[in-house]
């Protein structure tokens, strides 16, 4: 049972400032879903498999083959700035 200084304590660690209508209404609350929890406890799951997606859907997969080859100049070629070879780009403070 959620009571008014758990809502407080709750509060507390939150830097919360609540009004005694919002603990009032917060412990209310608290204690409602406190108890959907409990009701859910009692449902059995004991054939279900766990998930971690509700929608059930999977990742598509192709093989990995070159298509087309570029050659290291074609690809320089479109580089603002190059230097020793590599791509030159402005340095990030």
């Amino acid at each position: 049972m959620i009571t008014i200084k758990d809502v407080e304590h709750v509060a507390k660690l939150a830097r919360l400032e609540l009004t005694e209508e919002e603990k009032e209404l917060y412990t209310k609350q608290l204690g409602d879903v406190l108890k959907y929890v409990d009701q859910m406890n009692e449902v059995d799951t004991t054939n279900v498999k766990p998930m971690c997606q509700v929608i059930d859907f999977y990742n598509v997969m192709r093989d990995d083959k070159v298509v087309q080859e570029i050659s290291k100049e074609d690809l320089m070629a479109n580089a603002p700035e190059e230097e020793n070879g590599f791509f030159k780009v402005p340095k990030i403070n």
